[in-house]
């Protein structure tokens, strides 16, 4: 559950699906060693945008695959097609985004992770990792994200060539 956490603040619904499948049982296959991501319905503290946001996830089809090296690091492709709807619990505005990625996480064995992600994506960061990093807290992106998290789920490093597409807590409000 640390690592979920960890994960989260990290900034991805894809890397919240790799921590998930991470720990626990697959659903269904999609071939050779892909698995469906078991992830449920969540709801965001008011850290995120001042006030509580509930997502869920309409279309679930992402899928994951984790590969072992050698040297004990894992990396987790994850593919297919996620939307999710986030919902302000204050006024009960809701939109639905994209968020099909794809994307790939590379865990050492150390605990520290690389985050790769490409398309459309959702990235969560909590106040103070988004104002370090000029974004908002909640955001769709399309194009290469990168992050780096460090053992103990600090960000380290966010590099993003794309666009933003929607602020979340802004397009709630």
């Amino acid at each position: 559950m640390r690592r979920l956490t960890a994960l989260a603040a990290a900034g991805t619904i894809m890397a919240l699906c790799t921590a998930a499948l991470t720990a626990s049982p697959a659903l269904a296959g999609r071939g050779h060693k892909w698995q469906l991501v078991p992830v449920r319905p969540f709801t965001l503290d008011a850290h995120y945008c001042g006030f509580r946001v509930h997502v869920t996830l309409p279309v679930h089809k992402e899928y994951a695959k984790i590969l072992k090296a050698a040297d004990g690091s894992m990396t987790t492709l994850t593919t297919g097609a996620l939307t999710a709807t986030f919902t302000s619990l204050r006024t009960g505005t809701a939109i639905t985004e994209n968020l099909s990625g794809p994307g790939k996480v590379t865990t050492a064995p150390d605990g520290s992770a690389t985050i790769t992600e490409k398309g459309h994506n959702g990235l969560f960061f909590l106040p103070a990792d988004a104002h370090r990093f000029g974004l908002p807290t909640l955001t769709v992106t399309t194009g290469p994200v990168t992050e780096t998290v460090a053992p103990n789920g600090a960000i380290t490093s966010v590099s993003r060539r794309g666009h933003i597409l929607v602020d979340i807590c802004t397009a709630l409000s």
